[in-house]
């Protein structure tokens, strides 16, 4: 049934006020998301962002008309992804948190006739509580079985559908007797727009910690160019100048009557390594000593057990020790 005129009109009023209000959105697809989890949906994200679901010609619409009222609004970008079944989810809010609360309801759901997998689908061997009468159904499928205690079992873990591939109604009956429901389904994120700027929803998946990998990585490769090609960089100096260090201190040692405090330090252990051995000295006698507790401890609880036993009479002079 169609929207009325006033009906359209509080939408389209709704949308340019949550344009105006929102700097962030995720732009999402709902397939196979029943009504009933997108409600729960919205109640997760209370407070904190808003769904707003629609038809995909009155979203286009309402959006060329806030660009042309607002000239240069960088909110033009999202009328090209008004296709399929989507929707917008409005925040001002931290997107990683609205993410999780999205990503996190879903639902377990039986295969259908006809639906494409997200997913390979493959069932694990086992019995499958059928009746031995059914034998001919797996038989249908390739599916390798034997009787095993009354029932139909599995003899091997079977792939039994493709992703990407459409759902048959042997698949989908398979699957039923086995009460097995092999695809989830919730809200899935498209891309991201953020105060103007529009993305891919993976770029969400880049944390600190993986640009910081990046980043040491590709200064490693700089260093690394830069110390070849003897073009001195900030990624390359602090390589050249240990190993001029290195190159400097290989010539002083070789050198009989000149030297520089740096270098005496190396120039005293390549004549007597005996001295700097005492420095781990302390460090192994500690862990000799840290083996050795238990041990003590060991003979401790040993003593200890043969005092009780004297205490009640069962030794003979072990009692006059103490």
């Amino acid at each position: 049934m169609p929207l009325s005129t006033q009906r359209k009109g509080e939408y389209f009023e709704k949308l340019k006020d949550f344009l105006s209000s929102y700097t962030k959105c995720f732009v999402v697809s709902v397939d196979n998301v029943g009504s009933s989890q997108l409600q729960q949906t919205r109640k997760a994200l209370r407070g904190k962002a808003e769904i707003l679901m629609g038809k995909n010609t009155m979203m286009r619409k309402c959006i060329r008309e806030y660009c042309e009222e607002n000239p240069g609004s960088p909110v033009a970008q999202l009328e090209p992804l008004c296709r399929g079944n989507v929707g917008f989810v409005f925040t001002n809010g931290d997107l990683g948190e609205v993410r999780e609360i999205l990503e996190s309801n879903v639902r377990p759901a039986p295969a259908r006739v006809g639906a494409v997998a997200p997913i390979d689908v493959i069932v694990p061997k086992g019995p499958t509580g059928c009746d031995p009468g059914q034998t001919a159904f797996f038989q249908t499928l390739q599916i390798a079985t034997k009787i095993s205690r009354g029932q139909i079992e599995m003899t091997n873990d079977t792939h039994l559908i493709a992703a990407g591939d459409k759902v048959t109604a042997s698949q989908a009956a398979l699957l039923q007797k086995l009460n097995i429901e092999p695809f989830t389904y919730g809200v899935v994120l498209k891309s991201v727009y953020d105060n103007g700027s529009l993305f891919d929803a993976k770029v969400l998946d880049i944390t600190d910690e993986v640009l910081a990998a990046k980043f040491a990585s590709a200064l490693n490769v700089l260093a690394s160019l830069s110390l070849a090609l003897g073009y001195p960089t900030q990624a390359s100096v602090p390589h050249s100048i240990a190993n001029a260090f290195k190159a400097v201190l290989a010539i002083t040692l070789g050198c009989e009557k000149y030297s520089f405090p740096e270098a005496d330090v190396y120039r005293e252990y390549l004549a007597d390594p005996s001295k700097f051995a005492s420095a781990a000295g302390p460090a192994a006698g500690g862990e000799a000593a840290a083996a050795a507790a238990p041990e003590e401890e060991e003979e401790e609880e040993e003593a200890d057990m043969g005092g009780a036993v004297d205490m009640f009479g069962g030794g003979g002079g072990g009692g006059g020790d103490y």
